[in-house]
């Protein structure tokens, strides 16, 4: 099969020739239509990532076709057109992944193949109302998000929502999530198009973090927030508390931006605010997950479709951040 393989340091995306997957008991072998980029992916090119080895195929978001199961396992998922939980052994505990948890892309092999190998307990029904495409979007970035608004965010429909960065896979899932949830949602972005894009999917307005005062113009458009969704840390987080309600949620679960800077403490007591740090998601959230997709149809945001011989470009696309929604792979 043709897949993108993590070659070395120097060589980290390179498009060959490998064996197919092997298969153990209790695993499936999807024949991929299509797969996802994630932030992860870029990171790992670049040799910014925990447990790098080589070789490893990428990709940790896929959609296709089972055609192969392995010993012990429902043959009756042959044929079914499904997508990837790529969380696996998230562990006994709700609250947080155990030591055994890993994705789907690293240290297995992941989606960017013609096939790939995966325990069946991790397999969905594609949602039908979607294309291949769409449906790879979602599994990594739209689990990232659900857990974030609605486990740890502990969302309400009457909640003022705060999406930083909303032109993300995860922005755009969270923006999603919370407007079919009833929620109220403003978003950040760098760029005027990608705040009017975010309306478009049901925000109610939007200001760019690149502007000094952007925290004033937020409060003067919405007065203050009861959940903030961050995924970039950095300089800007120090204004988030001060555009908090009493009360709210900071749920946090990347740092593009950089790291935690100085901020004032005092507004977290007397605010009564909560920081939250939030990482994937369970198995019961990626029902969830499917279940409010299905419920209101909701569309993943796909930004560009490449051939997955290209995926070079689409991680080139990728470091550049001037997506809004998903880079997807058409393999199949």
């Amino acid at each position: 099969m043709k897949a993108i393989v993590l070659e070395s340091a120097e060589n980290p995306i390179v498009y060959k020739e490998v064996e197919i997957p092997t298969l153990a008991p209790g695993e499936v072998l999807v024949q991929l239509k299509a797969a996802a980029l994630n932030r992860r992916d870029y990171w790992i090119t670049v040799g910014k990532y925990a447990g790098i080895k080589y070789p490893s195929i990428l990709g940790s978001d896929g959609a296709g076709i089972v055609t192969a199961v392995g010993e012990g396992t429902d043959a009756a998922w042959i044929g079914k057109e499904v997508i990837i939980n790529p969380s696996h052994d998230y562990g006994d505990s709700n609250d947080f992944q155990g030591k055994d948890f890993k994705i789907l892309g690293l240290p297995e092999d992941g989606t960017f193949a013609e096939y790939v190998k995966t325990p069946a307990q991790y397999l969905h029904p594609k949602p039908a109302h979607l294309t291949w495409e769409q449906a790879a979007a979602i599994p990594l970035a739209g689990l990232t998000a659900y857990r974030a608004l609605f486990t740890k965010g502990k969302l309400k429909a009457a909640d003022k929502v705060l999406i930083v960065g909303a032109g993300s896979g995860t922005g755009s899932f969270a923006i999603q999530w919370a407007i079919a949830a009833g929620a109220t949602v403003y978003v950040t972005s760098g760029s005027a198009d990608k705040i009017e894009l975010a309306k478009s999917l049901g925000a109610i307005d939007g200001v760019n973090y690149k502007d000094a005062d952007w925290d004033k113009q937020l409060q003067q458009l919405a007065g203050g927030f009861d959940v903030v969704i961050d995924s970039a840390l950095g300089e800007g987080f120090a204004k988030l508390p001060d555009i908090c309600n009493p009360g709210a949620r900071i749920v946090t679960f990347g740092g593009t931006a950089g790291d935690f800077p100085a901020f004032n403490a005092r507004r977290f007591f007397y605010k009564q605010l909560q920081l939250l740090g939030s990482m994937m998601g369970t198995t019961d959230e990626f029902d969830a997950m499917l279940t409010l997709i299905d419920k209101h149809q909701i569309v993943p945001v796909v930004d560009e479709v490449f051939p997955l011989e290209q995926a070079a470009a689409a991680i080139a696309k990728m470091e550049k951040s001037n997506q809004f929604g998903k880079i997807v792979l058409k393999v199949g």
